[in-house]
């Protein structure tokens, strides 16, 4: 029996069925979100531009720090995750950099905990520490050695909802007490589990997605999104020390701090921002959210049971064998996303089956509405050692599966077939 017929999951999708659709269409003029994709906005006369630079007015001021399509799909995304705002990005790494670069200068560590997306270990192990900006690599379940590796230094810990590909599970609640009690700000990549987990309800400060992926579920759209919660009244980790080069806004934006750091030290310099296109097809996707992850999330359990039982090196959580399987029925009642993996056990026998399906496309995105497939050895991570391989769980025959749309049966049958010699 499926630990969904709980009926934890329905309740919780259920509630953002009503919810997302509501806060998108409009009740009066366009239904539909209004496309915004003017580069520049016109102030009218001097003092409202003055005003706008200055904050006193709320109106766009400039398109690479703003859209009006982007901030009403900000405002959805920052309600879905009961943040106090949210900004959003081009892209899924352009929300990683904006959320870290915003908070990070030179000499300063990160704690990255668990499976990476390869693109973020490489920005992590690479490209930040070329501006002397270091990274402690752990799994989910070294707390201690995570305790012990916290410094004055230390400005982020960083971890994923669920590891990408390698598909272990941390315990948010438990790294989010560590975190609090160190006085250190957690970010989480919810990419793969939005609605699903719920970060800063777990203790979490600042949520990262791709939007691209099965937030807008289809493929039409990059983009990226970074969700804060408020800087409270009194005491709050942002207000000591460890974060003395953001006081200057705590003082000045109080419980919206942290959105105009991001806005000001990022997306202003870096330039990482989203487009009103982009937003506006992010947001049609984002209605269907709840419905194609409320299929989605039981396929994947169906699919993964059926293929372990026929013999297929299955990675999911939901199967006993896994060593998360527990923690999985007790804190993922409401899936944990999109993916499996499969080892075929060489890349030979990975690219045959690939080839061989006929419904897998194959391609580098996940969360697609059709169920994706990608070899990880000779594409994302093909650049990785064997170390480093290993400790992300790259192995030889590796194969990341995206579930879809498509019926459990479907993809079944589909899997068995692309074995058959």
């Amino acid at each position: 029996m499926s630990h969904f017929n709980t009926g934890l999951m329905m309740n919780r999708f259920e509630e953002f069925t009503t919810r997302i659709v509501q806060q998108v269409g409009k009740k009066e003029g366009p239904v539909s979100p209004v496309m915004v994709n003017s580069a520049s906005f016109g102030y009218g006369n001097s003092e409202t531009g003055e005003g706008i630079f200055e904050g006193s007015i709320k109106k766009p001021l400039y398109a690479r720090v703003g859209n009006p399509t982007s901030a009403q799909l900000e405002q959805v995304l920052a309600s879905m995750d009961g943040g106090i705002g949210a900004v959003s990005a081009s892209t899924g790494m352009g929300a990683i950099a904006m959320a870290t670069l915003s908070l990070l200068k030179s000499g300063d560590e990160i704690i990255s905990i668990g499976g990476l997306f390869g693109g973020t270990y490489s920005y992590f192990s690479e490209t930040l520490t070329r501006f002397g900006i270091t990274t402690k690599f752990f799994d989910v379940d070294e707390l201690a050695g995570i305790e012990e590796a916290i410094n004055t230094a230390t400005k982020i810990i960083f971890l994923e909802s669920v590891g990408n590909p390698n598909m272990r599970l941390p315990d948010i609640a438990k790294i989010s007490s560590i975190a609090n009690r160190f006085g250190v700000a957690l970010m989480v990549d919810n990419t793969t589990t939005p609605l699903s987990i719920a970060p800063l309800s777990l203790g979490a400060d600042i949520v990262v997605y791709s939007t691209t992926k099965i937030i807008t579920g289809n493929a039409s759209a990059l983009g990226g999104a970074v969700v804060y919660r408020a800087i409270t009244e009194g005491s709050d980790k942002f207000k000591e020390d460890r974060y003395r080069d953001i006081h200057p806004f705590i003082q000045k934006m109080g419980s919206m701090a942290l959105i105009a750091v991001a806005k000001k030290r990022a997306l202003r310099d870096f330039g990482m921002s989203a487009n009103g296109f982009g937003s506006y097809l992010t947001m049609l996707g984002l209605e269907t959210l709840p419905l194609r992850l409320d299929r989605i999330v039981t396929t994947v359990e169906s699919v993964a049971k059926a293929l372990y039982e026929k013999g297929f090196v299955v990675n999911h959580p939901c199967l006993p064998h896994h060593p998360h399987h527990e923690r999985y029925l007790s804190q993922f009642a409401n899936g944990c996303g999109t993916i499996l993996t499969i080892d075929m056990g060489s890349k030979e026998r990975a690219f045959e089956f690939l080839n061989r399906s006929k419904l897998i496309t194959i391609t580098a995105n996940i969360g697609d509405s059709r169920t994706l497939g990608l070899h990880m050895a000779s594409t994302i991570y093909r650049d990785f050692d064997d170390q480093i391989k290993e400790f992300l769980g790259i192995t030889a025959g590796l194969i990341r599966i995206s579930i879809g749309l498509e019926s459990a049966e479907a993809i079944i049958d589909d899997f068995v077939d692309a074995v058959k010699i």
